[in-house]
């Protein structure tokens, strides 16, 4: 699997103006309650979108046809490519692992073949992470059924890729099997390794071999002392050594289930701690008003799903019970902005357009279906709003540059140096109740006074100024009194002249 970098970091006294005149725009009718009947209905749609009984796979869109956006896997990219196809029957197990219904175990089963007949050979992919996922799916499909062909698959695939650990940057797996000890071509990085510390001791676990237990340890160990920034998880490391930082869900995901399984291993809780660690810099860091991000498309779509299983596993195994409302409250968020089909989208904050005029991809789908599995039901019918905080690197923020070195900034960073005429950043903010609500932008605008205009859900914009702060790190705040609706408001602040001048924008906080 190749790194699709959508959306990255690296997305600022008190000066108020109050402007009116932003009008009201409302959320399509979504239900918001999280209840069993959702989670069973994304399931359903989403078999009866993706699902191909006579290949025994899942298509990677919704229209089953090849998009040259994600045109790779089998017959062209009609059907999901090798990885895409491990987090689909991920889901599967998530549904399995919930209600235990004799189709879903089934389905189980079926994802297995149709994988197996697509590639025979599973050896024949560059990609140990590809890999890596397929043994991590076995070994959990060996868990949940009890049968020998899934445990046999694992321990083949895992012996296979655990081949390419060496010495290289102190230690680790590659991420691919070729190109192997050129880090100018390959890398180290936690999606790979992360992956095979939980592989591995889980096949100890299921079948006593030392060797996967020593592996594990080896692999934990160097990932904790190059990887891990206090919770913060680096991405990779090439070259001669260079790290290099993508704040990825996943990655906070896959340490920190790697953390777990060595706590399972050792009940020492300094793992527990790690674990735990890894998660809460992720729901501080990773998500806008509680939810977590939109990551992208392609590739990155799947990525929250990964951490929420993880975060399950830390309830389930290790009592981390204060989690348990983070998970809900992301479903319940995902459940509201399903398509009117029942297909969900990348980003669990918006509305998924009808998958009629817009065909979605296979991999989104099932993370919404997967964090519906896993999360508990609350029967709250409310929309869900959070804490109202809308990082601004983490809002959806298209050719808008980010960084993260002026002082004084809140979260991971800021949209910096933004002039380019044309360019928006759009936060979907979700309000319980329709009415007036206050939106404060806190921002920096040393080069001068900066305008932008904002607009909530395609409406009328009206221009904002931004008066002049004294440096790059001096941050003020401009409030303006909107109509916003209950649900899903898309507020867009716009760079829509050249005068705008240059603007760095720190975060967008709405009142509740």
């Amino acid at each position: 699997m190749q790194h699709r970098l959508v959306g990255l970091l690296v997305a600022g006294a008190v000066a108020t103006t109050a402007l009116t005149g932003v009008g009201l725009a409302t959320d399509p009718g979504r239900a918001s309650a999280l209840t069993t009947d959702q989670a069973t209905a994304a399931y359903d749609a989403f078999i009866a979108t993706y699902w191909d009984p006579d290949t025994e796979y899942f298509t990677t869109y919704s229209d089953r046809q090849v998009h040259q956006e994600h045109a790779v896997g089998p017959q062209g990219g009609l059907y999901t490519d090798y990885w895409w196809e491990a987090q689909n029957w991920e889901a599967v197990m998530d549904r399995y692992a919930r209600t235990h219904d004799a189709a879903s175990r089934r389905m189980i089963d079926d994802v297995f073949d149709g994988w197996r007949a697509a590639y025979p050979d599973f050896r024949q992919n560059d990609w140990n992470d590809d890999m890596g996922w397929w043994a991590r799916g076995a070994v959990r499909a060996f868990e949940l059924t009890g049968e020998q062909r899934f445990l046999d698959e694992a321990e083949e695939v895992f012996g296979y890729i655990a081949q390419y650990e060496d010495t290289t940057y102190g230690g680790g797996i590659w991420w691919k099997n070729v190109d192997v000890g050129d880090g100018s071509r390959n890398e180290k990085n936690v999606a790979t390794n992360g992956t095979a510390v939980q592989t591995a001791l889980r096949l100890y676990a299921a079948t006593g071999d030392t060797t996967y237990r020593d592996t594990a340890e080896r692999i934990f160990t160097w990932l904790q002392g190059q990887f891990d920034r206090n919770g913060h998880i680096r991405d990779h490391v090439s070259g001669t050594g260079q790290f290099t930082d993508y704040d990825w869900t996943y990655n906070q995901g896959q340490y920190a289930g790697a953390a777990l399984q060595m706590y399972l291993l050792t009940h020492d809780q300094q793992y527990l701690t790690t674990a735990t660690r890894a998660v809460d810099w992720a729901i501080a860091n990773l998500t806008v008003a509680g939810t977590f991000v939109n990551e992208g498309s392609s590739d990155t779509q799947g990525f929250k799903a990964i951490l929420t299983r993880d975060i399950r596993d830390l309830i389930d195994d290790a009592g981390q019970t204060q989690y348990e409302s983070v998970l809900t409250a992301n479903a319940s968020q995902a459940a509201a902005h399903v398509s009117p089909e029942g297909i969900g989208g990348p980003d669990w904050t918006a509305p998924t357009p009808s998958i009629g005029t817009t065909p979605q991809q296979s991999l989104a789908a099932s993370a919404t279906v997967a964090v519906l599995q896993q999360a508990v039901p609350d029967g709250s019918t409310s929309v869900v709003q959070g804490d109202g905080v809308y990082q601004a690197e983490n809002i959806d923020h298209p050719g808008i540059p980010t960084e993260a070195s002026n002082a004084g900034y809140t979260g991971r960073g800021y949209l910096a140096g933004w002039n380019t005429v044309g360019t928006t950043a759009t936060a979907h903010v979700n309000v319980t109740s329709a009415g007036s609500h206050t939106l404060t932008f806190r921002y920096a605008a040393a080069a001068g006074t900066a305008t932008r205009t904002v607009s909530i859900g395609g409406g009328t914009p009206v221009v904002v100024t931004f008066p002049a702060t004294g440096s790059w790190s001096t941050w003020a705040t401009v409030t303006v009194p909107v109509q916003l609706g209950a649900g899903s408001n898309a507020v867009a602040v716009s760079c829509a002249s050249s005068s705008g001048d240059y603007l760095n924008l720190d975060r967008v906080t709405v009142s509740l």
